[in-house]
């Protein structure tokens, strides 16, 4: 008996000691991780308008009618010569209406809203009835130094004073002030949420509901004309000749770089549905439109 559990016991040991020195088998998983093609936002030329455009300094679209608006100085930005003109012209870049609106001193930026075009005019805003091309209202903004880019929004027309550092609004006929302090502003764009964009010395920044701003990029200072695409994304543009592209973290691309060519890159438009950005040459006196990927 007693042999019989020694021989038990040792087998026991045996099982033991082999399932202990033998290779554990295991279970590995390997995870694969694919890189994100990260894609270079470019701009491609696809068409440019005849040099009749003299100075100009804005390019609107207007989706609703397909037409293209061009504010033109003419003249001394500054100065109050009468010289000033609205051009209109179509998607493919040809001149439809070169006088569409005369009279004016020095337009700068534009916008649409309640039928009618509006533009500032150094310390003025104009009123034009888009149907009839007539000039309907001037509101007279006091203590206005250099008026310059401009944007609408529910009825409401935004725009910027360089000189003063003031963003005022016209609502109801009546003239305020939204917000000052922004040293040489100038390009204004409003969000879908009603969010004010601006750009000045600092750079781009975003206007909050108490009063309040916040620099979403210090790269791109002193920008001219801005476009919000979505998605935290935008592009804007430096008169001297350049367009950047802002990424929704804070970075830029740059876009088009034309200073060596003395072809500056004003209060630029956009088309949305096409992705083109129209871009005023001002002292080129001609349009250029360039295709967007991104």
């Amino acid at each position: 008996m007693k042999s019989n559990l020694k021989l038990i016991l040792l087998g026991i040991s045996s099982t033991l000691l082999f399932a202990q020195c033998s290779p554990q088998k295991t279970e590995e998983t390997t995870e694969v991780v694919v890189a994100e093609e990260v894609k270079t936002p470019t701009l491609t030329k696809i068409w440019e308008t005849d040099t009749t455009l003299t100075t100009n300094e804005s390019v609107l679209y207007d989706a609703e009618s397909g037409k293209i608006y061009v504010s033109n100085i003419e003249g001394d930005p500054r100065g109050k010569d009468g010289k000033g003109s609205i051009s209109i012209i179509d998607k493919d870049g040809k001149v439809v209406n070169q006088n569409w609106v005369t009279g004016l001193n020095a337009p700068k930026g534009m916008g649409i809203t309640n039928g009618n075009l509006y533009v500032t005019d150094i310390d003025q805003l104009i009123e034009v009835n888009l149907e009839s091309g007539k000039i309907s209202n001037k509101y007279k903004v006091e203590g206005a130094g250099f008026l310059n880019d401009l944007a609408t929004s529910n009825g409401k027309v935004y725009f910027t004073d360089m000189n003063t550092g003031k963003v005022h609004l016209l609502d109801g006929g009546k003239i305020s002030t939204v917000t000052e302090g922004h040293e040489s502003i100038n390009g204004i764009a409003i969000a879908e949420n009603g969010s004010l964009y601006m750009l000045d010395k600092s750079g781009l920044k975003m206007l909050n509901a108490d009063g309040t701003s916040t620099n979403l990029n210090k790269t791109v200072t002193g920008g001219d004309g801005l476009v919000i695409l979505g998605d935290g994304n935008y592009v804007a543009s430096r008169w001297a000749g350049e367009i950047y592209f802002v990424n929704s973290d804070g970075g830029e691309t740059l876009l088009l770089d034309t200073k060596d060519a003395e072809s500056n890159t004003a209060d630029i438009g956009f088309i949305p549905g096409d992705n083109i950005v129209l871009v005023p040459t001002f002292f080129k006196n001609k349009v250029v439109a360039y295709k967007l990927d991104y």
